[in-house]
């Protein structure tokens, strides 16, 4: 085993509990024969470059970035199971988030309203987004404006802030607002949800072997079955850890499909 690159990306709202995670892991990785295993977390700033990393041994991505410029480069370990209230097992939604003066306001009725999205290439923001926005979209437009903040955090500083009407928001990243940084969603409320979806992927380089891989499923597995964790996972609202079949992700190809075919191609 020469990999030893490791982050937890995604869900920093608290990122000592990520580190915590990580401590867990690393100790049962050494038992199961990993070696040059990295002490601490990588932070990464330029995600898709990590994500390609050639050492990288763990990572989360993404979901739609994984069925797209990630297919075939990377190879899938598995997925959290989260608390969040649109969670389901491993699937999930994002929120559709807006001002408290909008609470009362059906979907349609954001037609010709002004959206944020965090980047073109996220699932939670932007893929999800589109394809609950598709049906009702006339000429390719719903939306009077469609800004990109660069991060779900910003996103939700927008709607709130008036620069823009509504957001979908990662489930679990506008739960974990609500439970670190109450002050970010004070005034804000979750108006629905998009179509559900696979949560994040964990992914490792292509290069891992699959005796590797399945000790990294193995060491994840003893980290959520360990009382020494429970803190720890429940801080980070991770309450399960599945492998499921590359396939699943599909669905994320499917909803790109799905707005396309309504000729909704852009968030617009």
């Amino acid at each position: 085993m020469t990999q030893g690159l490791a982050s937890l990306p995604m869900y920093l709202a608290n990122k000592d509990a990520v580190s915590a995670l990580w401590n867990l892991l690393r100790p049962r990785l050494q038992a199961a024969g990993l070696s040059r295993l990295a002490t601490d977390l990588t932070w990464p700033q330029d995600y898709h470059a990590h994500w390609l990393e050639g050492d990288l041994l763990l990572s989360q991505s993404c979901g739609y970035p994984f069925t797209d410029d990630l297919a075939g480069k990377v190879q899938l370990v598995g997925c959290f199971a989260y608390d969040a209230p649109q969670c389901d097992g491993i699937r999930c939604a994002s929120v559709l988030v807006a001002r408290q003066e909008h609470a009362h306001l059906k979907p349609h009725a954001f037609r010709g309203m002004r959206a944020a999205f965090n980047a073109p290439n996220s699932q939670s923001g932007y893929n999800a987004f589109r394809a609950w926005a598709a049906p009702m979209a006339v000429a390719g437009r719903f939306f009077a404006s469609a800004i990109e903040t660069g991060g779900h955090g910003a996103s939700v500083q927008a709607v709130r802030t008036g620069l823009a009407d509504l957001a979908s928001i990662d489930c679990v990243t506008y739960a974990a607002l609500g439970r670190y940084t109450p002050q970010a969603v004070v005034g804000l409320c979750i108006v629905g949800t998009t179509p559900a979806y696979p949560g994040l992927p964990l992914i490792t380089s292509n290069t891992t072997s699959g005796s590797d891989i399945a000790s990294l499923q193995a060491a994840l597995r003893s980290v959520l079955a360990s009382d020494g964790a429970v803190s720890t996972l429940q801080a980070l609202g991770i309450v399960g850890f599945e492998t499921p079949s590359p396939t699943v992700y599909q669905r994320c190809v499917a909803m790109r499909q799905f707005a396309q075919t309504l000729g909704y191609p852009t968030l617009a």
